[in-house]
């Protein structure tokens, strides 16, 4: 491991340059690769971490949603300060490049551990619960804002930002897909089976505690692996253009007066307000409320309509969707087309609401447009966020790629944090009646009501909200271009003669 070494105060940059020309296929793919790990362990709680602790772990809804808004609060503080470190690291390796190899086997253990169920009382499992899932949530946020500021280091040419995004959201839904499709089954084939006594009657039920604990260490394994290799075939090119090791105060005080971090911050928190809410109440709506007399062999007879499929044809389509998102923006730019986008996939997502249970095809199809549609918004945000610490630069002439994407992060895990505690919250308020010795208990018709909202209608307002905010967005074309060369001309005054 390289160690740390500290900069002259205003020392000038005598490395490197501004590269701005392609970066290789191969590069692009193994940055995303990182996106991929980072994904195992991201929609493995978006969609499973809920449903995990009251109906496998054992802790009620209410105390899962004070847990986690807590714990992501507490998270999202270190956010910004985990920028503010790999902003100030100096190795051979760079500044960003060395926390994926660092940070691996911690991101992988706190993963396993999370969903490891100890034998425990009620109170022992809930510290338990609190102290594995705040540390997982360190590991994440060491390891990802420096994968997140590491695109911007890169490339400084707004274009290859872009594709290097495609690059890396295409391949973290690969990850999505594998949590998707996989997990259940192999929950199923880790747990075997074993007989309980339910009601005088001898019945097999899967051991799901031992079957969730295996899963997610094949996840945690594959997901190192990953971030080796995207240390291992990344390069960070992109220098500030005057080196200086600047005040923390001076920071933040430039980041909340960069209007445009403003506007970007606002809307990826309700973006994932949005997708976390509905993410999470996936589970429990097709546990609960879909039919399952119609959801089996619906689908040609060859694929089902079950919540592990429902979830894969939606990642399916935002893959597709966002190969669109470079076309698309040159038409539309990136500001009319993400609030335009973000206003078509709530109109899809409140569809879900008037549907029955017995509707598993329009629920399919809603799935999978409201996907296709909202595909290119992860693309553009990320690049958005790298052209927003260009700007960030051009305005206070100091870099601080890192901070402004921990910024990021910090919104997602604030947007975490509150569309993790309103599904749990909910549960609790429409009376959800957990299950007992592994078995599950009937629901009432509020309860499924409160579900079917948490799919619909709830998400879907968030996601109006975040149309409106990105309304005041301000960088356009002609301005980042703008950026660009003026950044570019103090990068050849900068360097020495």
């Amino acid at each position: 491991m390289n160690s740390v070494e500290s900069t002259t105060e205003n020392q000038e940059s005598t490395s490197g340059s501004l590269e701005t020309g392609p970066v290789s296929v191969g590069e692009k793919v193994g940055y995303g690769l990182g996106d991929t790990a980072s994904n195992l362990y991201w929609k493995l709680f978006e969609y499973f971490q809920l449903i995990f602790y009251t109906d496998v772990f054992g802790i009620s809804a209410a105390a899962a949603g004070t847990m986690f808004f807590v714990t992501k609060l507490f998270d999202a503080v270190n956010d910004p300060i985990v920028g503010l470190v790999a902003d100030r690291t100096r190795t051979t390796w760079g500044r960003f490049r060395p926390y994926l190899l660092w940070m691996a086997i911690p991101f992988a253990i706190t993963g396993i551990f999370t969903f490891y169920t100890p034998d425990l009382s009620y109170n022992g499992k809930l510290i338990y619960a609190f102290v594995t899932y705040t540390l997982v949530f360190v590991a994440y946020t060491a390891i990802n804002i420096p994968y997140g500021a590491l695109m911007g280091v890169i490339s400084a040419d707004p274009v290859e930002r872009t594709s290097i995004s495609t690059y890396r959201f295409v391949l973290a839904f690969f990850g999505a897909l594998i949590v998707q499709k996989l997990t259940m089954p192999l929950v199923d084939f880790f747990g075997g089976s074993e007989t309980k006594i339910i009601d005088g009657i001898a019945t097999e039920v899967i051991n799901k505690q031992a079957g969730f604990f295996w899963t997610v260490v094949c996840y945690a394994t594959l997901a190192m692996v990953l971030f080796v290799i995207t240390f291992l075939t990344t390069k960070e090119r992109v220098e500030p253009v005057v080196e200086t090791d600047s005040a923390i105060a001076d920071d933040f005080k430039d980041l909340l007066s960069n209007q445009p971090w403003m506007v970007m911050f606002a809307f990826g928190m309700a973006q994932i307000v949005a997708g976390w809410t509905r993410g999470s109440a996936t589970a429990y709506y097709f546990k609960y409320f879909v039919n399952p007399a119609v959801v089996e062999g619906y689908f040609f007879n060859w694929i089902d309509a079950s919540f592990g499929n429902f979830l894969v044809a939606g990642t399916v389509a935002s893959i597709v969707g966002m190969l669109f998102a470079m076309p698309l923006c040159r038409i539309f730019g990136a500001k009319l087309l993400m609030a335009g986008l973000s206003v078509l996939v709530a109109l899809f997502t409140a569809g879900i609401w008037f549907l029955t249970p017995d509707q598993p095809g329009l629920m399919f199809a809603l799935q999978i447009a409201g996907a296709l549609a909202g595909g290119p918004i992860p693309v553009l945000l990320w690049a958005m966020y790298a052209d927003v610490a260009d700007y960030s630069e051009w305005k206070n002439n100091r870099r601080a790629t890192g901070l402004v994407f921990a910024a990021a992060t910090f919104s997602q895990k604030m947007g975490g944090a509150i569309g993790g505690a309103i599904p749990a919250w909910c549960l609790y308020y429409f009376s959800f009646v957990q299950p007992i010795d592994g078995v599950d208990q009937v629901q009432s018709t509020t309860t499924l009501n409160g579900i079917v909202a948490m799919m619909s209608i709830i998400p879907a307002a968030f996601l109006l909200l975040s149309a409106l905010i990105m309304l005041f967005y301000r960088l356009d074309k002609s301005f980042l271009e703008r950026i660009q060369v003026e950044l570019k001309a103090r990068k050849a005054v900068a360097q020495p003669t």
